[in-house]
């Protein structure tokens, strides 16, 4: 008999009670982690975790862009849309290349971009429409 995580299951209640603004922040805070484990697998040698972790991060930055609505912010949803694809690209190249360089460039940017997004959500504002669902977006962030 398995215990349930405790992690886990705080993980699931925070993903299932979020706002549509948090799941983003969320889904970039999981993204970040995912990185940082691909970093370290990469600086290990460890290539099967390596690509496993960056297969998350591009599912990740999939969730993302799937989620924009482009009615609500056409000129954001464009260029967030063209971002999620650069970062898909690095994102391939370190796989392919297995360097860090891509990596590190495509942290900088979710850090960048979790940094706004964690305004817009302190601020509790709602001007960009996001369609996530919620049950969608927690297999992404655990």
């Amino acid at each position: 008999m398995t215990q349930a995580n405790p992690y886990q299951n705080n993980q699931d209640l925070e993903v299932l009670s979020a706002s549509p603004l948090e799941l983003v922040v969320l889904l970039y805070r999981g993204a970040i982690e995912a990185l940082d484990a691909a970093k370290r697998h990469l600086g290990a040698g460890e290539i099967k975790e390596r690509s496993k972790k960056i297969t998350k991060i591009c599912s990740i930055l999939e969730e993302l862009s799937s989620s924009l609505d482009p009615a609500q912010a056409p000129q954001l949803a464009r260029q967030l849309a063209e971002l999620y694809g650069y970062m898909h690209r690095r994102l391939c190249q370190a796989n392919i290349e297995q360097t860090v360089e891509p990596l590190d460039e495509v942290r900088a940017l979710l850090a960048n971009l979790l940094d706004g997004w964690q305004q817009v959500c302190n601020a509790q504002a709602d001007g960009f429409a996001l369609v996530a669902g919620q049950s969608e977006c927690a297999q992404y962030v655990a």
